[in-house]
């Protein structure tokens, strides 16, 4: 269980970041690839993953464990500002601090399964600790630390371009969305509805936030806020950093259910092959009252909204809306009975009348 304690001065500063992290949903993504679970969002997307990875990912796949703790200097906070962005924060890593957590993932990595998640996680207490065997591919970068870093860079821009760019468009209409019923949260109840609405492994508690976690950790904000960091690629729980005097961030599944992935597995497909399709689908938005119905949903509306603003019957607003989704120009995400509409990029450059929104 992971408690995340706030004060009076960390909820006026909870802060939803802006877009999708751009290495935060590398990082993820690589453990999605090797988990076989959840085939009918990711399935198509591992086998386009892997048919394009003509790169060395070895050295991530010894930084990144299939489970448990991986090191923050991996995911610096300025990768919310773009890939390029985050890319140089990492190049510019102090050598103390990659060190230092590169020892952290060797304790884990030496204690094994035997040794339990704590240690896998790098806790406090965690027994065996550095006294086992090391992975040698681990050990030589630890030996090397900054002199590899090149190598890291490389590794990762050859596995982002294969596995996240292609599907960047609509990595960001998710995160569009879960931002708008957070959002609504945020203006009906303010930021105790918002924290009460997150997905089910979170759970508000006043003045805490109880998360499901692999390990028993306490996580007091004192006074610094905490970002709110949705993630298309993380699954089933929420993520934090291991150091407490780093800026504190919660990455957590967007929306647990999407709505919008297809049965052959339309959320995950390549760049091009989505194009193609939304051609063939975007014949269907000839008309006045498609485009009024676009142009209602504005940044976010239920269908009740959706048909009342429109001027539309209920039937009529969720079949102009379904439409739509099918083109990519709207994204639908669902939570219990109800549904959120929000205009994907590709809706928003149409009604625009200019480009996609990178």
């Amino acid at each position: 269980m992971l408690r995340i304690h706030f004060t009076g001065v960390d909820l006026a500063r909870l802060r939803m970041a802006g877009r999708p992290d751009a290495l935060w949903e590398t990082i993820l993504s690589f453990h999605r690839l090797r988990d076989r679970r959840d085939t009918r969002l990711f399935g198509d997307w591992r086998t386009e993953t892997r048919s394009r990875l003509n790169g060395e990912t070895r050295l991530l796949g010894a930084l990144i464990p299939s489970r448990g703790y991986f090191p923050d200097f991996l995911t610096p906070v300025e990768g919310r500002y773009g890939w390029d962005v985050g890319l140089d924060a990492l190049r510019a890593i102090r050598p103390e601090r990659m060190r230092r957590e590169l020892v952290l993932l060797g304790q884990g990595a030496a204690a094994g399964a035997g040794s339990g998640m704590a240690a896998a996680f790098g806790m406090p207490g965690a027994p065996g600790g550095a006294d086992g065997p090391v992975p040698r591919r681990l050990r030589d970068f630890m030996e090397g630390a900054t002199a590899h870093l090149p190598r890291l860079l490389g590794e990762l821009r050859n596995y982002h371009r294969a596995a996240v760019e292609p599907y960047w468009s609509h990595i960001q209409a998710q995160i569009e969305a879960e931002r708008a019923a957070r959002g609504r949260a945020l203006l009906d109840g303010g930021a105790d509805e918002l924290l009460a609405s997150l997905p089910p492994m979170l759970r508000w508690r006043a003045p805490v936030l109880e998360c499901d976690y692999p390990v028993d950790r306490d996580v007091r904000l004192r006074g610094r806020g905490l970002l709110l960091q949705p993630s298309f690629f993380c699954r089933r729980t929420a993520v934090t950093l291991h150091d407490p005097e780093l800026p504190p961030v919660l990455v957590y599944p967007a929306a647990a259910e999407l709505a919008s992935a297809q049965p052959g597995g339309e959320s995950a497909r390549p760049a091009e092959e989505l194009r193609r399709y939304r051609q063939r689908t975007l014949g269907k938005l000839v008309g006045h009252t498609r485009s009024v119905v676009l142009q209602a949903i504005g940044d976010g509306a239920t269908t009740s909204e959706l048909a009342r603003r429109a001027g539309v019957s209920l039937a009529s607003a969720s079949q102009h809306a379904g439409v739509m989704r099918e083109a990519g120009l709207v994204t639908t995400l669902r939570r219990g009975n109800a549904v959120l509409h929000t205009v994907t990029p590709l809706g928003a450059a149409l009604l625009k009348g200019g480009p996609v929104a990178s």
